[in-house]
């Protein structure tokens, strides 16, 4: 009986040994399984890690990249000096935010990166939509350019037509003026001695001249104003002196003359012979040379003289 229970007891202890045995090993397996597991976990994670930083940093790069080219073509677009640079240069500095964003952000995410995609899209977009305005722009330009050097053209050829006309019209003018003016000639002038009988005889002494006559010819002209013509005689000594009634008058256009007398005659277009005295008035002539001038208003239209011994 006590060799029966001591087995017993044997066999009890063996059991007991094996069962922890067991356990033990099951847990030391299943610790190994699990730590396996955390090792490929841990391992997979890295490799993400490692993965997908590098993804996005390229992401990164390419959407900086295409933001520099976009720049570029922003500030090739507002050299057009069109009325939209405003603009432009404002989407510019939208692009110039944007990069600086993008190169502050560390490691971005795959979100984040497709919200800066999404971005860069906009800002081409609206590129593209303002390029296409610049174009539209230029071509109206263009166009107004074309019609405004046509109206210059017209304008031009008008102006040319407006300048021969006149020019046509002030030779025409000055035809007529030259064609109208009254042509003097034959002017002489003599010394006269009256006697008592009241007759004249000339004379070449200055002792004996009581007057200088003058006279001149008018030649016909059809065209000339008829009427009341007024001629202006301008009689200087030795000492050119003004002799006669030594009058001043101006004629409005800054010029004057002064003058011994004036010789007024009825013109109606056809030749004229002119007379005119100038009278001593009891002072004697003196001896020398005396020089007559004729004028029609200012303009002189011959001369004469004479001299007195």
């Amino acid at each position: 009986m006590i060799k029966k229970n001591y087995t017993s007891e044997w066999i009890r202890v063996l059991f007991a040994i094996f069962f922890i045995f067991g356990i033990g090993a099951t847990f030391y397996i299943f610790s190994k399984e699990l730590k396996d597991e955390a090792d490929k976990v841990k391992a997979s994670n890295n490799a993400i890690k490692l993965v997908n930083p590098a993804k996005g940093s390229n992401a990164q790069k390419s959407i900086l990249d295409s933001l520099n080219i976009l720049k570029l073509e922003y500030e090739v677009a507002i050299l057009e000096k069109t009325a939209l640079s405003e603009q432009l240069a404002f989407e510019k500095k939208n692009v110039e935010n944007l990069m600086e964003i993008i190169k502050a952000s560390n490691n971005p995410s795959t979100i984040q990166i497709k919200i800066y995609r999404k971005q860069l899209s906009d800002l081409q977009t609206a590129l593209a939509s303002k390029v296409t305005e610049i174009k539209t722009l230029k071509s109206q330009n263009k166009n107004l350019l074309t019609e405004i050097e046509t109206q210059n053209v017209v304008m031009y050829k008008q102006k040319a037509a407006n300048d021969t006309l006149i020019s046509n019209q002030k030779k025409l003018e000055s035809t007529i003026k030259d064609a109208s003016k009254l042509f003097l000639n034959n002017f002489k002038v003599v010394a006269m001695k009256e006697k008592k009988s009241g007759k004249e005889q000339e004379t070449d002494k200055a002792k004996s001249a009581d007057k200088l006559k003058i006279s001149f010819s008018v030649n016909g002209n059809a065209i000339a104003k008829t009427g009341k013509r007024v001629f202006y005689i301008q009689v200087l000594d030795q000492k050119n002196t003004v002799l006669g009634e030594n009058k001043l008058i101006e004629f409005g256009n800054d010029k004057a003359l002064v003058y011994s007398f004036i010789v007024a005659a009825d013109f109606q277009g056809k030749p004229l012979n002119v007379y005119g005295v100038l009278n001593s008035d009891g002072n004697q002539f003196k001896k020398g040379t005396y020089f007559v001038n004729f004028f029609d208003k200012q303009e002189i239209m011959g001369s004469a003289s004479i001299t007195l011994e």
